[in-house]
């Protein structure tokens, strides 16, 4: 029999021969959130389908793959239980954990501490991961050994038996169907390598220190230094709202939910939603300033990712009060691109042409054949010239190679973000956009205020 069944006495165990750590607290939360994207990347690499999960005092994980296909249970504190989905894993709730999609809530207990904790159970990997020690000894424990993962396991299942529910039982048949403990090597040797490099490509501090007064050196590293802040801020701006938009999603399954609330927590889904991409574009732009990296293109069909992301853009204008017009020919062929990739990319020029757009508006999605290559438009046309001559003159075909009018940004913020007066919103700079849209294949060029072309390779017979 287990005594001590906290979270506090759990993370006791995974430190148990291990040293004091030396670290303070924002280098702690540092090598947390750059731990858990070193694991889910992992995961995703061996392809996971199924297995579990366990988080504390918030979802660890927030890849919407992951989310979808592992068992999870997550121990939260009682302020946030309004916003959970899960009332019914709490004790005496009536209706068993299993019976909610997603992951379950559990209560976390005062002794349990606040410091994060996860442990994750599959087929392919089984690890522990948990922040621990004093201020000034804080230090990251990742434990993947049969031994500590046992010990784990065994102290989560006397408290879940300590619940009076049926969570013991649920947690010994899932581990059951995922079969014995054991590790993957190689994950054990690669994990804290991996997790270095991950903190090198993103600044080590968002706190202003003073540099030596060297003005050459300065000069030097200041571009390089701008980049990394600019990928840490970016980093930690998705990380919370993908944590914010799982919680939405898990509480928008219940059927009790008064409609006025469903469609306030739908809102801030896709308000989430958007923000994480257009700072993950962000982010890659940031990227491949650093590191340019070589195109790994494939043959895609453009056009059925326009018609596919339709329906999320025409929600996105609707609420600005601009109305979006397809025009796709027929029997396109297929382009040179990368599909993953190129979704945001194009959500993200959607944003940028329609932001601050007069109510009335139209925004033109044009799609047509030029020669060698296909030709996207974006147009947008006002309220009061929209005539059917001008919507026939807009799906005209017009060479526009050799025209380039392309407008300079007003105010440029540092060498991959631009500064919009008119929207007072920071966005890509056209040469951070022309940049990363080269990485996915295509020819960038922006026309009028706000009009743009996109040129794509035909993919060959052979590619």
């Amino acid at each position: 029999m287990v005594n001590d069944t906290s979270l506090l006495g759990l993370r006791h165990r995974l430190a148990r021969d291990v040293k004091p750590g030396q670290c303070d607290e924002a280098g702690v939360r540092r090598l947390w959130w750059g731990a858990l994207e070193v694991i889910q990347k992992a995961l995703m690499e061996r392809d996971v389908h199924t297995g579990l999960w366990m988080a504390a005092p918030l979802p660890a994980l927030y890849e919407p793959d992951l989310l979808r296909q592992l068992k999870g249970w997550v121990w939260a504190p009682e302020s946030l239980e309004r916003l959970s989905p899960l009332h019914a894993a709490l004790p005496g709730s009536g209706r068993p954990a299993s019976e909610s999609a997603g992951f379950c809530r559990l209560a976390l207990e005062p002794r349990d501490g606040d410091d994060p904790l996860l442990l994750v159970i599959t087929p392919q990997l089984q690890l522990a991961l948990a922040i621990h020690g004093k201020p000034g000894e804080r230090q990251l424990l990742m434990r993947c050994d049969a031994e500590s993962l046992s010990d784990a396991l065994t102290m989560v299942g006397e408290r879940f038996k300590g619940t009076g529910s049926e969570l013991a039982d649920q947690l010994r048949d899932q581990l059951t169907g995922l079969g014995p403990l054991r590790n993957d090597p190689d994950f054990d040797r690669c994990f804290w390598p991996r997790l270095a490099e991950k903190l090198t490509e993103t600044a080590p501090s968002l706190t202003l220190q003073s540099l030596p007064d060297t003005s050459n050196a300065h000069a030097q590293q200041t571009p390089t230094h701008d980049l990394s802040l600019l990928e840490a801020m970016t980093h930690e701006v998705r990380t919370p709202l993908a944590t914010i938009r799982t919680l939405i999603r898990s509480l928008l399954r219940r059927k009790d939910l008064p409609s006025v609330v469903e469609n306030r927590l739908q809102q801030i889904d896709v308000e989430c939603s958007e923000q994480i991409d257009r700072f993950g574009l962000i982010f890659q732009a940031a990227e491949l300033q650093r590191k340019p990296s070589e195109m790994q293109l494939a043959r895609t069909d453009l056009g059925a990712i326009l018609q596919t992301l339709e329906p999320g853009w025409r929600e996105l204008l609707d609420r600005r009060g601009v109305a979006l017009q397809l025009g796709i020919e027929n029997e396109l062929p297929e382009i040179l691109s990368d599909a993953r990739r190129l979704e945001p990319m194009l959500g993200g020029l959607i944003d940028r042409v329609s932001r601050g757009l007069p109510p009335g508006s139209r925004l033109l999605l044009l799609l047509q054949p030029a020669g060698a290559r296909l030709k996207l438009q974006l147009q947008v046309r006002s309220q009061a010239s929209s005539t059917a001559a001008d919507d026939a003159a807009d799906i005209e075909l017009i060479d526009t190679d050799l025209v380039d009018t392309e407008p300079v940004d007003k105010e440029q913020v540092g060498t991959v973000l631009s500064w919009d007066p008119s929207t007072g919103s920071l966005q890509l700079s056209q040469d951070a956009t022309r940049q990363l849209m080269a990485s996915l294949g295509g020819r960038y060029q922006a026309r009028r205020k706000r009009d743009l072309t996109v040129f794509f390779p035909v993919a060959s017979a052979h590619a």
